[in-house]
């Protein structure tokens, strides 16, 4: 045999050897059952396809968020993300039928050698696609835990979450406002009201260890900034329902731009992603009276970046709420909002 055909040969034995896994599902939340699949997929396989379906009906969290966690947690696993999945449910022959064909067209003829779930579906899903139908934990005893009810009870199950989806879950509201508006003592106040966490403005703290003459270095507020979202995430990951943030990387470009001129490209990075971390902006007003501490610049300043902070937001066409009266009026008005709210949704019905 020849070296030419010889190498054909041994190219064709390679693809043969070839092994490919495929699980599927809604994955409404992803949670450590899915992972417990995915994971022995990966290890039972050369390549492993996972085919998600969108489900507005079962869950609000976008298809795009729910892939996401996929890749960011297996970059080597094929993510296709199903737009037109059939919303049928049942196991007669036509939704069954349904199902298969949908199946077989995302995957494009590809040759699939093991189909992993732990439904009754596995049985003629693995059929249609002429794999063998593995079954993963399907009584849930190495992982007791299921999407509906981690859906209903977030925080109670979150021991079955990754941090990555946990955090996905958590609704993320930021205070914003100048200088002595309030926004530490509402954020503390809510966070003890709903028995979860929040976020202080870790510049005061920084800048009280660090000033050196009232002033600190763009590379220093750059690090205000970064370890602000740093212990941001890690109390989101403990929060329930809600995680409140006393300002964000946004209010420390301000300061730099004031004191310096300027910012390093990270810092304006970081005020950029600020834009879309948050679900729902309040901006303390300045009708409290100003606390003239020695680490302030006094009432005209705060006027000042109070309507910078307005005009940002408006230039960016982010939604906010303006808080005004006591600090228990102010907490019903944010309550109010957080009653009508619903993550990933339109914010239209709460602002109607």
């Amino acid at each position: 045999m020849n070296t030419e055909n010889r190498n054909i040969q041994d190219t064709e034995l390679k693809k043969e050897v070839v092994t490919t896994g495929l699980t599927l599902g809604k994955f409404a939340p992803l949670h450590r059952g899915h992972q417990l699949m995915i994971e022995t997929a990966i290890e039972e396989n050369d390549d492993v396809i996972v085919l998600i379906y969108d489900s507005p009906d079962v869950t609000d969290v976008p298809l795009p968020v729910r892939a996401a966690w996929i890749r960011t947690l297996y970059p080597g696993v094929e993510v296709i993300e199903a737009w037109d999945g059939p919303a049928e449910k049942g196991y007669t022959p036509e939704i069954q039928r349904m199902h298969e064909e949908h199946i077989l067209a995302m995957l494009g003829g590809r040759k699939i050698t093991r189909f992993y779930s732990s439904e009754k579906y596995g049985d003629h899903v693995s059929a249609a696609l002429g794999a063998y139908n593995r079954q993963i934990d399907p009584d849930r005893l190495k992982v007791p835990v299921s999407g509906t009810r981690v859906r209903h009870d977030p925080y109670g199950q979150r021991r079955y979450v990754d941090p990555v989806v946990y955090r996905d879950l958590i609704t993320k509201v930021v205070f914003l406002g100048a200088p002595s508006t309030g926004k530490t003592t509402l954020a503390s106040y809510l966070a003890n009201l709903h028995g979860t966490q929040w976020m202080p403005e870790y510049g005061r703290e920084y800048w009280a260890e660090h000033q050196i003459g009232r002033r600190l270095s763009k590379e220093q507020l750059l690090e205000i900034a970064e370890g602000h979202v740093g212990r941001e995430e890690k109390l989101t990951e403990e929060a329930d329902k809600y995680v409140f943030v006393d300002t964000d990387a946004r209010t420390t470009l301000r300061f730099s731009m004031y004191y310096h001129g300027g910012a390093l490209p990270k810092l304006h990075e970081l005020a950029e992603a600020a834009a879309a971390r948050y679900d729902l902006v309040f901006v303390c007003g300045t009708d409290i009276p100003y606390d003239d501490t020695w680490d302030r610049s006094g009432d005209a300043q705060r006027n000042l970046f109070q309507k910078q902070i307005l005009a940002d937001l408006n230039m960016r066409r982010i939604p906010y709420f303006v808080l005004s009266g006591t600090l228990e009026e102010r907490a019903a008005r944010v309550n109010a909002v957080l009653a009508k709210y619903r993550k990933y949704r339109s914010l239209v019905e709460v602002l109607a």
